[in-house]
């Protein structure tokens, strides 16, 4: 199967899934239990996409500064840091770290 077979293919996946939330009867999406898998479903794949971008290279998996960097701006999160704050932390942080020859 080729690569624009496969990018079809999820194409079609997803506009068959957005069509069948419009199909839904909107009491069961008003329904509590639908919004939470939803709103927890949104915080795991942004969680999911973050690891891969940071751990990810290729196929393989590296730790290099961009971990300790997550880390830092995951700590400065914790502590309720302003976002800017948050950013710069996090890339200063992954800089020493290459400057310093610590990480790639």
């Amino acid at each position: 199967m080729t690569l624009w077979t496969a990018v079809l293919a999820a194409s079609l996946v997803c506009l068959a899934l957005k069509a069948t939330g419009y199909l839904l009867p909107a009491h069961w999406l008003d329904a509590p239990r639908p919004a939470r898998i939803a709103d927890l479903l949104t915080v795991a794949l942004l969680a999911a996409l973050v690891m891969v971008q940071t751990l990810g290279a290729g196929s393989a998996i590296v730790v290099d500064a961009r971990l300790p960097a997550v880390a830092v701006a995951a700590l400065l999160l914790w502590a309720r840091a302003p976002f800017l704050v948050v950013v710069a932390g996090a890339a200063v942080t992954a800089a020493l770290l290459r400057l310093w020859g610590l990480a790639t």
